[in-house]
Formats: structure tokens, sequence, C-alpha cells
């Protein structure tokens, strides 16, 4: 916690509004429009709900195709599921380890082809990196499909200057406990789209007609921040900019740490955007005798937790009737990665402890 969420949750007590809806929740939504300049937003209780709705807004259904990035958690696509529509997955590139666009390109011109588009695409900016937004959308616009960022890992993260997710249709944030700045648990949907956002703040309050009694035209979902997250995430988003200067110094300071064992590369940095360094990762060459499990296994004996990259979702059974283009790269990253410790509160002699292990496992 930043310090000063307790005064905000106090406030939040004081004027007992404690239902979802409040003061602190519509001073949250504010906030965060001023900090990234999205024109409309609204707090729901995960970013997985953030997707789910945001799908279900722009009518995706049974019949229908999305695209989505293969190397992310689950939750970035589980919500095509929900909507019963098919998934395909597309592999990353090595540069960025996002979406690939040429792979995006090639996809859609193939569906074209067959006289089939999908109803949307959501590219996942993995652990902060931005995606390149801006090539995605040109691929998607001349097809009228829509882009869904998954933008759950990369807030604070930039994209050729702007905040990430801004020229989506709609970008999608989690506040889960793991990201850089949380709310215990919860999500935000941004868009330059009023109507997109309305619709999913009226699937999210278990679309309910604006009568005095209940009334329902259509099944709905009790998908709503309260008030009292709210109220931390104000003074969670007061930091956010420390955050993401933190984290990128831990970042550079495991990059010069790590530098001399020829074996290890950082996660590269797109050169269109600045990362916000959610997760500091490394990979291992192939070649090396040092496995990432052999890193993961001596970082625990020493009381200290990391984990292996992102396991492709098209590896999952949960998706073995989902088609994946390519794939390979999202495998190789997988194999050869190191999800190092990456904490805001993290001090340079923590980053100094966890490199110091590293540097043994590969002086044996």
């Amino acid at each position: 916690m930043a310090g000063t969420e307790l005064e905000y949750v106090k406030q939040a007590f004081e004027s007992n509004y404690i239902a979802p809806v409040g003061p602190q929740l519509n001073q949250f939504e504010q906030l965060f429009k001023e900090i990234t300049g999205f024109e409309h937003c609204v707090a729901v209780v995960n970013g997985t709900s953030a997707i789910h709705l945001t799908l279900r807004a722009l009518g995706v259904g049974p019949g229908d195709t999305v695209l989505g990035s293969t190397l992310t958690f689950v939750g970035s696509v589980a919500a095509v599921k929900y909507q019963n529509a098919d998934l395909v997955f597309l592999d990353s590139d090595l540069e960025t380890w996002n979406m690939d666009p040429n792979l995006l390109e090639q996809e859609i011109k193939s569906l074209a082809s067959q006289g089939k588009k999908p109803a949307a695409v959501i590219p996942t900016e993995l652990y902060g990196q931005p995606c390149d937004l801006d090539r995605i959308v040109e691929i998607c616009k001349p097809f009228e499909i829509p882009v869904v960022c998954d933008s759950a890992e990369s807030l604070g993260a930039s994209y050729k200057g702007r905040s990430v997710g801004r020229s989506a249709r709609a970008a999608t944030f989690s506040f889960n406990g793991n990201k850089i700045l949380t709310t215990s648990g919860g999500g935000m949907i941004a868009s330059d789209d009023l109507e997109l956002v309305k619709q999913c703040q009226y699937f999210a309050t278990q679309a309910r007609q604006p009568v005095l009694h209940y009334d329902h035209h259509e099944v709905g979902y009790n998908y709503r921040m309260s008030n009292i997250l709210a109220a931390i995430g104000i003074g969670q988003l007061e930091v956010l900019s420390e955050r993401v200067d933190r984290r990128r110094a831990i970042s550079t300071l495991y990059g010069e740490l790590l530098q001399p064992i020829d074996e290890i590369k950082m996660m590269p940095e797109a050169h269109y955007g600045q990362s916000n360094k959610w997760l500091t990762v490394i990979t291992i060459d192939q070649h090396s005798s040092v496995r990432p499990t052999d890193v993961i296994s001596a970082l625990q004996e020493e009381n200290i937790e990391s984990r292996p990259v992102w396991n492709p979702l098209h590896t999952h059974k949960a998706f073995a009737d989902c088609r994946c283009v390519g794939g390979e790269v999202a495998e190789s990253l997988f194999e050869s990665g190191v999800c190092l410790p990456s904490g805001s509160s993290m001090t340079d002699d923590d980053v100094h402890r966890v490199a110091q292990v590293i540097n043994t496992v590969f002086r044996k």
C-alpha cells in the first residue's frame, strides 16, 4: 500500500457508502481517465470480467471467431469461451513477445478468403510490454474488426508517448493483488466509445432497466467494483508513476548484475514504447547446461519465489479444440524463460540477493 489508501477507505466508511456504488467509485474512475487519457471508463470486479463485458457489449457470441494471444494468462481469453465463441490463438514475435502482427494479418486475410471475419481481436500486452497497437488496429480496420487490448499487466506503460490501449476499441486493465497497483481485486474497461462503455456498465449491473422497480430484459452480471475497493484504488493511482519508475529501476539493476552471464538474455523492450516492467523476465540459452528449472529451484531453496513464463494456452487441455497459428515462439519462450521477483517494494539489496543466487547456479 502507498499510505493514503486507508484515508480514502475511512472517507467511504464515514459517508456509509459501503454498497457497490458511491463517491469513491466515481472518483477512482475519474482519476483513471485523467491519468490514462481515456474519455470513459467503468470499474469492475477483475480484468477477466472487463474482457467478458466488452465482448458481450460487442455482440460476440456462438458462431463467432475471436483471435487472441497464446502467450498469456487464461483470463485474457476465457471470456471468449464464456460467450461460446470460437477461439484461435496467434503466436508471439521474438522482438516483443506480444502477438505477431504479421501472423494476425495472414490469419485475417485467410479467413476473409473463406468469407469469414473475426468478431474481435484480443492482443495481450505481456509482462507490461505494450503491443504494437497502431499496427494491429491498422490491420483490423479495413475489415471492421474491433480490437480489445488486454492491458491487464501494462498500466503505466506507454505506447508512442501515450497510454497503452488508447487506439483500441477498448482496453481492459487488472488491479489484482500481483499487479503494479492493486485494489485487492478489480478491473477497468476504458474506451473513447461512450455507447460501448454504457453497455458494459449496463451488463455489469445485472442488465437492470432504468425504472423504479426491478425489471430485466436481458441477463446481466454482478460485475461492478465496490466503493470500498475503489477507495483503495484512489490511493494506489496516486503513486502509479513511482511504481513504474521503481519497476524499471529493478529491471535495469537485474540487467547489470546478470550481464556477465552470456547464457542469459533480458526480455527485450519494444522500440515503439516504454514497458512498465511489471515483471522482469530472463531467458536462458537452449544450449546452456543450466535450465530454467535449475534457477527456479535454487531460488526456492533461498525462500525466493520465481516462476516460468506463461505456458502457451494452445498447449492447455482446456483449449484442445482451439486452433493456433504458429506457436513455436511462445513454446520456446516458455521453455527458456524465468520470471524474477519484481515487486515495487524490493530494495536494491533484494535484487542483489536474487542475482547472487542466479550467478552461483551458473558458476557451478
